[in-house]
Formats: structure tokens, C-alpha cells, sequence
């Protein structure tokens, strides 16, 4: 078991991968040895190990931008501190210290023949913790996948390294529902051949990319590429995280269709302010008659994230030949909203449930809330 006492100071920021990137057995050491690190603070992305529990708060400051997965109990318990924030401005509150980085716990794939680690599973806010840490860990797990990433690393990048040989954490998407598939079918139909796309991950998302198997010349430029992406007919794919299953895994493995780059790479304004016919795919909590959307909060739980769907939604709106649509059942579109509002009625695009699609833009309130209501089919 690798020393953290050996390299991290009392109060000190650790930040890690998240999702199927977590480094799991730097995640344990972490558990473990709380009680002798002086009150650290853990930033966690999106957590499925379930490693962290709420127990661990004792001697762990908890912090997140949000509630998915595991990090459900975390919040539900009152431990999480939860940084309300579009997912393009993680990047910049690691590198100015708002969120505190001194340590960076990374998971990383053996090297090549140049001797390059690559991060695998997970770039996306690594990249401007990597930038600001003055600890780097790494845990080589000969499981992960060298996949193209921006940073590739070396041996001496790392001020502590522990090996591994253990499957990463994954993702595993249900089979849709009738309802899920009918969504999916009518989201699919609003993407053209050639587009560039951007998807969550969870059953409906992938449902929506088993739709456009058919489709010609895609590209994909997302947070998160889920294993529905390795169906597609691609000219390339561009995202900040693997998160999916082995499949998936063993398709981007030195795919050099496959770059892993850094959340301001993939969700800052500046990169998808180039794209055209960009098609932002999301789903959220519930949506209003108006077109407001609450990502967040259900039935006073947080359970989601203003994440990277207003970053995205934003630059679907702007991109030549774009399309934005936020795909829900239709049960859940609202008279009013019950949570906060993750993305403003100013931005709404297409909604979509198993009903149909409502084209909201440039419609007032009251057309707005006939097209809404014409799809809801339970109001």
C-alpha cells in the first residue's frame, strides 16, 4: 500500500479521475489512512465505486460538481459540498486555486515504446490539475487501455507511482424501455448525416446512438463517449473521458480516431464555437411549459449537474446547421419546475419525448407552451 503520508501535507486539496479513470487503489489508500493526513479536501468528478462513503467526511472535506452516481449518498447524507458551475469552468477554478490541487492522483496505462504513460480513461479537468499539483501519483494499472491523450506522460512526471492489475470501474448502461427507444428514435431523426454530436451517457443517450447507426460521416465531440459510440459509422471522436464498459475500452485502445483531451478542449466556447451542424444531445430532471430545464435536483435529492448540457445547448444554438434537443419522457415536462434551472428558457432548442419533438425556438411563451403541452400527453 503506497504512503500518502509520505508526500501530502495537513489541509492539503487531492484531486483524481472520476468515473471509469479513478484510480480505485490510490482511492483505497486515500480511505484508509484519512485519519493521519491532517484534514484533507477531496474533490471528487462523478463517482461509481462507492469507494468514498459518507463515514469517510470524519477526516475528509468532500467537494463535487455534482450528484451522479455514488455521490448520491454523499449528498443525500449532507457531507457533499456541491459547486453548482457549468462544466467549463472546472478548468479554470483548479488552475486559479478555487479548488484547491496541491495533490493529483491519476490512473494511468503501461507506456509505449516511447515510453509515454497515456491517462487512458479520463483527461478532461486532470489536464489543469496535472498543470498545478505539486504531487503527482500515479497508479499504473496494466488494464487501462493506452489511448490518445493530451497529456501524454512520462516516468518522470510522477513524484509517486503504485502498480495495479485491476479492472477499471464500469459504466454499464441498461436495455431501454419502450419509451426510451421511441425518444431515442425521434432525437435521431433531428441528426443529419455529417454531424458532429455531443451525448451524456446512461441508457438513453446510448439508445439514441444505436438510432444512428446509419448515419454517415459523424464525428463526436462530447464530456463523456459512451459505448454506444463505438457503433458508429466516425471520422472522429473527440472527448474528455471514457465512460463506458471493455467494449469500449477495447475499441478506443490506440484508435487514433480517439483523442482524450481536456474539459477547455472539449467544453470551452472557444473550441465549439468552430464546430458546425454541432447536435447537443441531452437529458435532464424535468422541463418546464416554458422550456426551462432543472439537470439538478429531484424530489429534493441532487441527483445530477449543470455539468457540460449548458456549455453544449450554447454552442448547438450558435453552430451553423445546429441543433440542440433535451430528451426527456413526457411525464416529466412540468407546469412548473421543481429544482433549480441548469439551462434558461433563452436557450431552448428542440424538447423530446416518445410523443414527438417541439421545435422552441423563436416561439413566444404561449406557442412554446401549446408545443410542449401537444408532446407532454399528461396535461
Amino acid at each position: 500500500m503506497v504512503d500518502l503520508a509520505s508526500v501530502v501535507r495537513p489541509g492539503d486539496g487531492i484531486i483524481w479521475g472520476q468515473a471509469c479513470a479513478e484510480p480505485q487503489t490510490l482511492v483505497e489508500a486515500l480511505v484508509a489512512q484519512r485519519a493521519h493526513l491532517g484534514g484533507v479536501g477531496a474533490f471528487l468528478g462523478s463517482s461509481y465505486s462507492g469507494i468514498v462513503a459518507p463515514e469517510h467526511a470524519d477526516h475528509l472535506r468532500l467537494s463535487s460538481y455534482c450528484g451522479t452516481g455514488r455521490n448520491r449518498a454523499l449528498a443525500d447524507a449532507g457531507v457533499l459540498d456541491i459547486l453548482p458551475v457549468p462544466y467549463s469552468q472546472l478548468s479554470v477554478l483548479i488552475e486559479n486555486k478555487t479548488i484547491p490541487c496541491d495533490i493529483a492522483m491519476i490512473q494511468v496505462s503501461l507506456p509505449n515504446a516511447r515510453g509515454e504513460y497515456s491517462l487512458g480513461l479520463g483527461v478532461d479537468y486532470l489536464a489543469a490539475a496535472l498543470a498545478v499539483a505539486r504531487v503527482v501519483i500515479a497508479e499504473v494499472n496494466d488494464q487501462v487501455p493506452w489511448v490518445h491523450t493530451d497529456p501524454l506522460l512520462h516516468e518522470d512526471d510522477f513524484d509517486l507511482v503504485v502498480k495495479s492489475s485491476r479492472l477499471p470501474v464500469y459504466l454499464k448502461s441498461a436495455s431501454p424501455t419502450p419509451v426510451e427507444s421511441r425518444i431515442a428514435q425521434h432525437a435521431a431523426a433531428l441528426v443529419p448525416d455529417g454531424a458532429t454530436i455531443e451525448t451524456g451517457i446512461g441508457t438513453l443517450p446510448n439508445a439514441v446512438l444505436s438510432a444512428l447507426k446509419k448515419r454517415k460521416g459523424l464525428h463526436v465531440h462530447t464530456g463523456a463517449i459512451p459505448d454506444g459510440v463505438a457503433g458508429l459509422d466516425l471520422r472522429s471522436c473527440v472527448g474528455g473521458a471514457l465512460m463506458g464498459t471493455q467494449p469500449l475500452f477495447d475499441w478506443a485502445r490506440g484508435n487514433p480516431l480517439v483523442q482524450l483531451r481536456s474539459s477547455v478542449a472539449t467544453h470551452g466556447a472557444a473550441a465549439l464555437g468552430r464546430i458546425e451542424r454541432f447536435v447537443a444531445i441531452n437529458s435532464a430532471v424535468e422541463v418546464d411549459v416554458t422550456g426551462q430545464v432543472n439537470g439538478e435536483s429531484a424530489g429534493g435529492r441532487y441527483v445530477g449537474a449543470v455539468g457540460g448540457a449548458l456549455d453544449f445547448v450554447r454552442a448547438a444554438n450558435q453552430s451553423p446547421g445546429g441543433v440542440s434537443m433535451v430528451l426527456v419522457p413526457a411525464s416529466r415536462i412540468v407546469e412548473n419546475l421543481s429544482g433549480p434551472v441548469s439551462v434558461p428558457r433563452g436557450e431552448a432548442g428542440f424538447v423530446v419525448t416518445e410523443h414527438g419533438a417541439a421545435d422552441l425556438r423563436g416561439c413566444g411563451l404561449r406557442e412554446r407552451e401549446r408545443r410542449l403541452r401537444a408532446i407532454s400527453g399528461s396535461f
